[in-house]
């Protein structure tokens, strides 16, 4: 869990019957943070601030958020919660709180019309803050693994969709960590890919690949077919796997760009196919700088930890 790197903070508001919810990671002071964006449907807000040559080089709090573009409204009531206790990048006019967002989509799913709004959020940031974080286990080696399952903003996760939709499969909040000593790399994933987790580490057989012979596309996206697999083609609008990698290593906002360029290749191990026209993949990689450690074993903690944590989600 991200709880795993000491300060770091994690909630969540879930609606089962409606099969969405929203997940808030919330940074101790002076975390830095950077991020990027590989698929090609991303709903994100503020995510542009993390580049490297942006003002702002901390990062208050993590969104991730069911409800596609309408969920990042969850954002809102983490700004309001984090403003009214003093976080936030000092102005004249009182603090701004940094609070990045991503969003899947999982309106095809339960109740389409409810979503995460300021509301939701400021519940998940309460549900964050309600308990003190366990104090964190150093000077370890190893990868330790967790399925959170449908909670979150997993909670009308799915994956598999580019079969088509009546192949597709719960997806979830899948979480691992990473450890080297005292340097800790812990990943949260919310796992709603078009393509399939692939738990044995196998590529797929090309003559084994949904591709439609007439036309060459992948069978989700064929129209004129049956009616159940003329429903497959709303899958092609029902992804995204969006999450956060934390460490307790001082990196620079340049280094934590590495380190999420390094979680990509996490998706690409453990995806396929990965980073899709529809899905939105996007990750956010937050340093809290207690510990001295090289940008280039952080980087190869990240890979591990965000490909057990998406694989863990298909256990």
């Amino acid at each position: 869990m991200l709880s795993d790197v000491e300060g770091v903070r994690v909630g969540h508001w879930t609606d089962e019957r409606a099969r969405t919810g929203c997940t808030v990671i919330v940074f101790p002071p002076g975390t830095v943070a950077s991020g990027e964006v590989r698929g090609g449907a991303p709903a994100t807000r503020e995510f542009t601030l993390l580049d490297p040559q942006r003002l702002v080089g901390q990062v208050d709090a993590v969104v991730l958020t069911g409800g596609s573009a309408f969920g990042l409204a969850a954002a809102d009531g983490v700004m309001g919660g984090l403003a009214a206790s003093g976080r936030g990048f000092v102005t004249g006019a009182g603090p701004v709180p940094i609070v990045v967002a991503m969003g899947l989509f999982d309106l095809l799913e339960g109740e389409g019309e409810t979503r995460p709004g300021p509301v939701e959020g400021a519940t998940a940031l309460a549900d964050a803050l309600a308990v003190e974080a366990p104090r964190p286990v150093l000077d370890g080696t190893g990868l330790s693994v967790t399925d959170l399952g449908p909670v979150g903003a997993g909670t009308g996760a799915t994956v598999s969709k580019w079969r088509g939709r009546n192949h597709a499969r719960r997806g979830g909040l899948g979480a691992a960590t990473a450890r080297h000593g005292d340097v800790i790399v812990s990943a949260l994933m919310a796992v709603n890919a078009f393509g399939d987790i692939d738990p044995g580490g196998e590529v797929m057989a090309l003559e084994d690949l949904p591709i439609d012979p007439a036309t060459g596309r992948f069978e989700a996206f064929v129209v004129g077919r049956p009616a159940e697999e003329v429903e497959a083609f709303g899958a092609a609008g029902q992804n995204t796997t969006i999450g956060v990698l934390v460490t307790n290593a001082d990196l620079s906002k340049g280094d934590c760009l590495l380190v999420a360029q390094g979680a990509h290749d996490g998706f690409a191990r453990a995806l396929f196919p990965p980073h899709t026209r529809v899905d939105g993949d996007a990750v956010v990689a937050a340093a809290t700088g207690a510990v001295t450690a090289d940008v280039d074993l952080v980087r190869l903690l990240a890979v591990r930890a965000v490909e057990a944590a998406i694989r863990g989600v298909a256990r």
